[in-house]
């Protein structure tokens, strides 16, 4: 994951018209030439260390009603319906009770960037912000140190 690094959106992501000011976005970016589509496949194919990680979120959040799958949509990146779609950047996500949130894979000058933006609805959605943080970090990190391993 050494070539995954912290950096910011690309200015002309569609992403950032979301972003208000009490809001999470957190970007990272590495060298690829993969498509948005291609990298939000292999971006959102979880390991099974993460798909365990998800199953133990599905369990704890099933009685408050919080979504597990994501609404149904004609078109899909794993779990997380697809919102808007170029040749250069995927946005998908959706709202919830607790919280929006939305992910961005941009491919731009020989990087594909992975943008996590969440709008928390409520306290419930700020706390579960802050308790999957760590999580997140990890998975989105593990997430672009594997399209960086693939050439198209």
């Amino acid at each position: 994951m050494s070539h995954v690094r912290t950096t910011e959106l690309p200015l002309q992501s569609s992403l950032l018209k979301n972003v208000g000011s009490s809001d999470f976005i957190d970007c990272y970016c590495v060298e690829s030439t993969l498509s948005p589509r291609q990298a939000a496949d292999i971006i959102t194919n979880f390991p099974p260390w993460a798909r365990f990680l998800i199953s133990i979120r599905n369990c704890l959040t099933m009685p408050f009603g919080l979504s597990s799958h994501g609404p149904e949509a004609k078109d899909k990146v794993g779990f997380f319906p697809v919102e808007s779609e170029n040749n250069t950047e995927l946005i998908a996500g959706f709202d919830d009770k607790h919280l929006n949130f939305r992910i961005a894979v941009v491919s731009h000058q020989g990087l594909v960037y992975l943008a996590t933006w969440v709008h928390p609805n409520n306290i419930a959605g700020s706390l579960y912000l802050n308790a999957i943080l760590p999580f997140h970090v990890l998975i989105a990190r593990n997430a672009l140190a594997r399209v960086h391993s693939c050439r198209p």
